[in-house]
């Protein structure tokens, strides 16, 4: 009896051992600062802790991660642009634009993200659409393409209007969507670049006001933001193993202290698990009429999907015809292996002829007879 207790005992050891989840500190809405906050698992767009997530705030600066996505989806970044004087002068934080200058789009994209630059916010704007009131159409454009019912734009830089205005998990999936662009991607992760300071007088040192950039590990992103009338507003994301989290806190006093809670909550319950690397599955088809019996057919591409550490019981089925009618040509999709999760399907992998198998009833031409 009593060494089955003790084995028991070192059981349940084991498996917390094995377990580190389960050690990690519980989040209650209490340890977050924010009026509204989400965190949301970016694969699978799961929220994985919220609070008040659907209330409608301003949002400040982090306006500009849809400024920046739509400016990158709309306009040519390696081209040229003069600044009109209507980007110059305006209030809140600046890069201090003159009129007459010359700079690229993806320069005036980083002064954007890394400086909170109101005035490139509004040159960007004349550069993708000729005016602020055409821009800010495209910006609640996307919007709508998105799904979104509780977001609206009346600038692309966020200073305070009151028809200005979203919810944390909105602009959670403004932020997802746009981490999906390469080009936003390599801009919100830099931490200091330089541009050109009024056509060649000098350079502009361009450094990003993120600090979890420096403070957190894996983090890779996004957005600061700041008026009297918002409070303290924050966008981050962060990718550990294969697992990416997007954090979101509107009007929060103890921001940063809010995203490290939040972002280490989620990166400790979820993990990424590999379901088939390129080439894993490799199977004989039996051929009708082929001049071979068999085709070969495989798996191109691999397939991860990111899980909840504590739910984790996959299984696979294979769909394929077992008997392919010639002619079968090199890749040919031949069917497919679905994977499932306590039978919840999580993904799909193509399966591909690898070889040809011709028809063995194919005639030859008098072409292909005399030459052949």
């Amino acid at each position: 009896m009593y060494k089955k207790l003790c084995f028991a005992l070192f059981c349940v050891f084991l498996s917390l051992f094995l377990c580190p989840c389960l050690f990690a500190k519980a989040l209650d809405i209490g340890d977050i600062s924010a009026k509204g906050a989400v965190l949301i698992e970016a694969d699978s767009g799961s929220v994985v802790f919220e609070k008040n997530k659907d209330l409608v705030l301003p949002m400040a600066s982090t306006t500009k991660i849809m400024t920046a996505i739509v400016a990158i989806e709309n306009c040519s970044l390696e081209d040229k642009f003069t600044i009109p004087i209507e980007a110059t002068n305006i209030e809140g934080s600046s890069i201090y634009l003159k009129e007459g200058e010359i700079l690229t789009c993806k320069e005036l994209l980083y002064a954007l993200m890394l400086e909170s630059a109101n005035d490139s916010a509004v040159a960007l704007a004349y550069a993708t659409c000729g005016s602020l009131g055409d821009f800010v159409y495209l910006m609640n454009e996307k919007a709508n393409e998105l799904g979104l019912k509780s977001t609206h734009f009346t600038n692309p830089h966020g200073l305070d209007d009151d028809e200005h205005y979203t919810t944390a998990y909105e602009l959670g999936v403004i932020a997802s969507y746009a981490m999906e662009n390469p080009v936003f991607r390599e801009i919100v992760s830099t931490y200091k670049t330089t541009i050109p300071l009024n056509n060649g007088e000098g350079t502009r040192l361009l450094v990003n006001h993120n600090k979890l950039l420096r403070s957190f590990d894996g983090a890779n992103g996004i957005k600061t933001g700041f008026t009297k009338k918002c409070g303290r507003c924050l966008v981050s994301s962060a990718e550990v193993d294969g697992v990416s989290m997007i954090c979101v806190t509107l009007n929060a006093p103890n921001d940063w202290q809010d995203h490290k809670s939040m972002l280490e909550y989620g990166l400790s319950r979820y993990e990424c698990i590999d379901l088939a690397d390129s080439g894993d599955y490799i199977l004989e088809l039996d051929v009708i009429n082929g001049k071979s019996p068999v085709a070969l057919v495989t798996n191109h591409h691999k397939l991860s999907v990111v899980l909840p550490k504590e739910n984790i019981n996959i299984s696979a089925r294979l769909e394929v015809n077992r008997l392919l009618c010639a002619p079968v040509n090199q890749g040919d999709y031949v069917g497919r292996v679905v994977f499932y999760n306590d039978n919840e399907e999580i993904g799909t992998l193509p399966l591909y002829a690898l070889n040809t198998v011709k028809d063995i009833r194919y005639k030859k031409s008098i072409f292909e007879r005399i030459f052949g």
